[in-house]
């Protein structure tokens, strides 16, 4: 498996600047998720209705800023999001988020690397 890119997302303390900005700048479509939480999706290229990429590229999301030192995250694919944690551990990161599920997706956690730069680890349901 290629641990790549696989989502990211952006804080923003304005949504609706932040949005009329990169679709503006990008032509990125950004839209309102429906779920239960405040979440827009950035589709960087377009997707088929299983939510998958039609062409290689990379979407992400976006969402509210909860404080002002919250930077962007890229997630990264894993195979094993068990293992991964370990690994981050072993390496000398940290696990600043738990695993946790999101339904129809996978399973997250979120890292930070030695020098304490933020990352995601993303194993998907799609495997």
């Amino acid at each position: 498996m290629d641990n790549t890119i696989v989502h990211f997302e952006i804080p923003a303390a304005d949504v609706e600047k932040m949005k009329r900005f990169y679709e503006g700048l990008f032509g990125w479509k950004i839209e309102k998720d429906p779920g239960p939480i405040e979440y827009y999706m950035i589709y960087t290229v377009p997707v088929d209705e299983k939510g998958i990429a039609l062409r290689p590229g990379v979407n992400g999301g976006m969402i509210k800023k909860e404080s002002a030192e919250q930077k962007p995250v890229n997630y990264i694919s894993v195979e094993s999001i068990d293992e991964s944690i370990e690994k981050v551990k072993k390496l000398g990161g940290k696990i600043v988020m738990p695993k946790q599920e999101i339904p129809t997706i996978g399973w997250i956690a979120t890292a930070l690397d030695p020098e304490g730069n933020q990352i995601a680890l993303l194993q998907s349901m799609r495997m």
